[in-house]
């Protein structure tokens, strides 16, 4: 398994009970999802290297993120609900902290190959993604994170497609210049709401954004004026998953839909993974995380 076994074993050494849960996740994953991720785990030390730190710094990183979920996890168990409330409070506490965004957006990079409900839906996204690609001369990435899925879309994409990048953190942006290497995409930092609608995409993305904020239905209405009327959409959000800058709580799969559905869209294609190997009706009794991921058109 070269290089990602070497990202597992180090994790096993420093982190012997998250270790178990990584093994148990990716139980059964193929001999092609292990070369995939060797192929990741290589670029990620690229993009490490461009920032002076190596994988060692990538495997903390991840480490750091996995406590901040294990402290969140605790007051969600007791709570029922997330610690952040507003997205005054996460953006002074995350967005332009650049010392936690750092350790963050690498730990999410390295999140897409260990955690096996991640990348289950990133491959989903890259399976489906070609389906789209003859309508697509001008695409979205909204809330760009680390990069990943709008690099896989310019690989998956016809030539001469356009890219626009959209993120409210500079380090987002950063990491995502550091990650893509390609002058065809257009990085933007701004909130969306300042952008105006003057000009349509075809397709946007939008990876795990709607739980960040107060309003989803909002967001997902104001992505629409930027959308084509023929457009198409790609979204992912989990339920159930407390992290350091997750504000809205969806309770299942329901009520993303009634978001989705308030927000003027219909879902075409969707898929839901939980984070545990356990039956829907446990994974919906101890609120197991499930991401949830969907295709989507204007009504």
């Amino acid at each position: 398994m070269g290089s990602f076994k070497t990202v597992l074993t180090k994790i096993e050494e420093l982190d012997p009970l998250h270790s178990k849960k990584i093994k148990k996740d990716l139980d059964g994953f193929d001999d092609a999802f292990y070369e995939k991720a060797d192929a990741f785990t290589d670029r990620f030390e690229g993009y490490l290297k461009k920032k002076g730190k190596d994988l060692d710094y990538g495997i903390d990183c991840y480490l750091k993120m996995i406590a901040d979920v294990r402290i969140e996890t605790m007051h969600f168990v007791r709570t029922g609900e997330y610690t952040s409330k507003s997205f005054e409070d996460t953006n002074a506490r995350v967005y332009n902290n650049p010392d936690v965004m750092e350790y963050y957006m690498n730990a999410l990079l390295l999140s897409q190959f260990l955690w096996g409900h991640h990348y289950t839906v990133y491959n989903y996204f890259i399976d489906n993604l070609p389906k789209y690609k003859d309508g697509i001369d001008y695409y979205l990435e909204m809330g760009g994170g680390h990069g990943l899925y709008i690099s896989e879309a310019i690989s998956l994409l016809k030539a001469g497609t356009k890219f626009d990048l959209i993120d409210i953190s500079p380090t987002s942006i950063d990491a995502s210049r550091s990650l893509i290497e390609n002058n065809s995409v257009n990085f933007i930092l701004s909130d969306i709401f300042k952008i105006k609608a003057e000009k349509k995409y075809d397709f946007i993305t939008m990876g795990e954004v709607l739980e960040h904020v107060e309003d989803p239905v909002a967001l997902l209405a104001k992505l629409g004026e930027l959308l084509k009327d023929d457009g198409s959409m790609f979204i992912t959000t989990p339920t159930n998953a407390p992290a350091i800058d997750h504000i809205y709580l969806f309770n299942n799969a329901e009520d993303i839909r009634e978001v989705i559905d308030k927000a003027g869209f219909k879902v075409t294609e969707e898929i839901g993974i939980y984070s545990e190997k356990v039956s829907k009706e446990r994974a919906e009794k101890f609120k197991v995380a499930m991401m949830y991921a969907a295709f989507i058109t204007k009504k």
